[in-house]
C-alpha cells in the first residue's frame, strides 16, 4: 500500500467549504481512480492547516493520479486552499483498517560499542 501526504493551507474561515467540496465532489472522483483506497483529513477545527491522506493500492495507480487527476483535484479546491500544497509519498507500513502486504522486514543488527 501507498500513501500521498499533502499538507493544505486553507484560506481564512474556509475548512467547513473545503469539507463540502471535497465531499461532494473530489471523493466521487478519486472513488473512480484505479487503485484509490481511503482519504483521511485532519485538522484543527476552524483552524487553517490541514493534512490529507489518501491510500493506494501501489505506488503506480498513486502516480497515474497524481499526473492524471491531482491538478484538477486543485482546480475544484482552488476556492478554499491558499498556496500549493505539499506532497510527500511513502510506503505503508502499518494500518488496522487495510490489510497490508508484509514485505521484507529490517532485522535488528547488534553493534559493538
Amino acid at each position: 500500500m501507498f500513501a500521498r501526504n499533502l499538507s493544505i493551507q486553507l484560506k481564512p474561515n474556509t475548512q467547513a467549504e473545503f469539507t463540502r467540496t471535497f465531499e461532494k465532489d473530489v471523493l466521487p472522483l478519486l472513488r473512480k481512480q484505479k487503485g484509490f483506497q481511503d482519504e483521511i483529513a485532519f485538522a484543527v477545527p476552524g483552524g487553517m492547516d490541514l493534512i490529507s491522506i489518501s491510500l493506494w493500492d501501489n505506488k503506480e495507480n498513486a502516480e497515474t493520479y497524481n499526473t492524471a487527476v491531482y491538478a484538477e483535484v486543485l482546480k475544484m479546491l482552488d476556492k478554499v486552499i491558499d498556496g500549493t500544497p505539499k506532497v510527500r509519498t511513502s510506503d505503508v507500513l502499518i494500518s488496522t483498517f487495510h490489510k497490508i502486504a508484509s514485505g521484507p522486514v529490517a532485522r535488528p543488527v547488534a553493534v559493538a560499542v
